[in-house]
């Protein structure tokens, strides 16, 4: 693992420590699974976030719920996100959940996903407000750890009320705030907005902890974010995918004021194998290569003449041909960047 610069002014809820201008990994579904958050850690990511749990899954034992909710100490901070629209269920999927001990518990309103959101759960309970206070309050009274909110500004354009939103929700007790600066309608598209997550930051009411997401996309983009809107911490979704090492980026463009020298093709060859193995011992074949799919062409995005093997890598079920095809990479681009000069993956080494 990674060993990261020691934190001056430390962000801490309860009495987990998050550290200084902390990054977050955002929960996605499908990829979030502990072979990411594995990658993800080693470049320095503060804390790491299950994918999506459904409460009905859980409460209804779903095997495939149930496993999500294994965390390891090596991730911690850690937290188990559920989503849900009714009250009952996601009480007791949160004991559930508060069982098998993670450092806190977050509870997602942002999804903006047609089939979660219309049915009432995700971004849907930005079109129920009080439903969503009521719910926050009756797991924040039934669970003994910290329970944090992920949202989004509004259900849309003309509906952003996500500073009255923000301050009903501390009320209730809720110990962090991340906001995507979106609404559910925008989906992913558009820019987000940060001035309205800053506005909450600044709101002289707000106590808790408030992370900052979306377009984070580069080591610059992370600076001004803390520095022209405040934020406790930032968290990282999209831009991750394929590229755990954004963590280290911003990490030590925050430290340095120096761009970290980019990865050699040899250093991506190594981590992606690192990680389809992660994969592979995670969720078994085929489900552990479909889901590296999105994360393998990220990889090596950017490469010239690349589409025929990109092609391979997307379509290969064969997890012995799929090795084959990452390590011919590194033979066929061996110094397109000078890796056999300039390899830095001792610097990165696991």
């Amino acid at each position: 693992m990674l060993k990261i610069n020691i934190y001056f002014q430390l962000v801490k809820i309860k009495n987990i420590e998050f550290g200084d201008k902390p990054l977050f990994l955002a929960p996605m579904e499908d990829v979030t699974d502990p072979s990411f958050r594995y990658m993800c850690k080693h470049f320095g990511a503060d804390v790491v976030y299950t994918e999506f749990v459904a409460s009905e899954g859980l409460i209804r034992d779903c095997k495939k719920s149930r496993k999500k909710l294994q965390v390891f100490d090596y991730e911690r901070p850690v937290a188990i996100q559920l989503y849900g629209h009714q009250i009952d269920s996601m009480v007791e999927a949160a004991k559930l959940a508060e069982e098998a001990m993670p450092d806190f518990i977050d509870l997602n309103f942002g999804c903006p996903v047609k089939k979660i959101a219309t049915r009432g759960a995700g971004a849907g309970l930005l079109k129920d407000i009080p439903l969503m206070i009521k719910m926050t309050e009756a797991i924040v009274k039934a669970t003994n750890i910290p329970i944090t909110v992920k949202t989004r500004l509004g259900w849309d354009e003309n509906d952003k009320p996500i500073i009255e939103v923000a301050e009903r929700l501390q009320d209730v007790g809720i110990e962090m705030l991340a906001i995507h600066g979106r609404t559910r309608m925008q989906m992913y598209k558009g820019k987000s907005d940060w001035t309205l997550i800053g506005d909450v930051k600044n709101n002289q009411r707000m106590k808790i902890p408030i992370i900052g997401n979306g377009d984070i996309d580069s080591a610059e983009s992370a600076k001004n974010a803390f520095e022209k809107y405040g934020v406790d911490g930032i968290m990282i979704g999209r831009a991750s995918v394929g590229r755990p090492w954004i963590f280290k980026e911003i990490k030590e463009y925050l430290q340095t004021g120096k761009i970290m020298n980019p990865l050699s093709i040899k250093d991506k060859v190594e981590l992606a194998k690192l990680h389809l193995q992660k994969s592979h011992e995670w969720k078994g074949e085929p489900r552990g290569i479909y889901e590296m799919r999105r994360h393998l062409s990220n990889y090596f995005k950017g490469l010239p003449h690349f589409k025929e093997t990109r092609m391979k890598l997307v379509t290969t079920l064969d997890i012995n041909e799929l090795y084959e095809i990452i390590d011919n990479i590194a033979i066929e681009y061996a110094n397109i960047d000078g890796s056999d000069e300039n390899n830095n993956y001792s610097y990165f080494r696991y």
